[in-house]
């Protein structure tokens, strides 16, 4: 049996509202805080708070938004010294009954080509959580590589084993392949808007 979530809010989708939303706003209490920055492996969690609204789309589905705050305190990558980060972020989950299958994902007028994925979309359960909504859009907006703003990193060495290393100085003309690939991409137009063409 898997332990219960700190932030929960379970509804059940038989008992939701067939022809109006149901809002929700979640304000975990402070000693509640630091089981959620466990979860989400942040040092800590100061303040924390999902506001929304479940409402029913079509005849079965339903569609869950909300606004989430939170400000999260994060080890630096480089010295680990506490980093902290504010959060507000836009969620938004759209619950169906029937999953779109991948074939309607496919561009008809392009064969091979597929359209992304709405990753919005997930099938519709018993029961939709908002906690657990919360939880999840929190962890996948932290920073994955936190840093100090006098963190700094000394100059990287990238080589396999046995190898002369590929120093940053080495990868400098990589950015010229780079630049000139756009410029190519661009149809060879410079950005001050010359044809970059030779005198007569």
């Amino acid at each position: 049996m898997t332990d219960p979530l700190p932030v929960s809010m379970p509804l059940r989708v038989a008992d939701l509202p067939a022809r109006k939303p149901k809002r929700f706003d979640l304000r975990p209490a402070p000693e509640v805080l630091p089981l959620v920055a466990g979860l989400i492996g942040a040092e800590s969690v100061r303040k924390l708070s999902f506001k929304g609204e479940i409402r029913p789309a079509g005849k079965h589905d339903f569609v869950l938004e909300g606004d989430l705050g939170a400000t999260v305190v994060q080890a630096c990558v480089v010295t680990l010294a506490p980093v902290t980060t504010r959060i507000e972020e836009h969620v938004t989950r759209r619950y169906l009954t029937e999953m779109p299958s991948p074939a309607e994902h496919s561009d008809p007028s392009a064969e091979g080509i597929e359209m992304p994925e709405d990753d919005t979309a997930e099938p519709l359960p018993e029961v939709i959580d908002p906690g657990s909504v919360l939880l999840e859009a929190l962890a996948l907006a932290m920073p994955l590589y936190p840093r100090a703003e006098d963190a700094a990193l000394d100059q990287a060495d990238f080589s396999p084993p046995d190898a002369a290393p590929l120093t940053d100085a080495a990868l400098k003309p990589f950015a010229g392949l780079a630049a000139l690939r756009d410029k190519l991409e661009n149809g060879g137009n410079d950005s001050d808007g010359s044809d970059g063409g030779t005198p007569a």
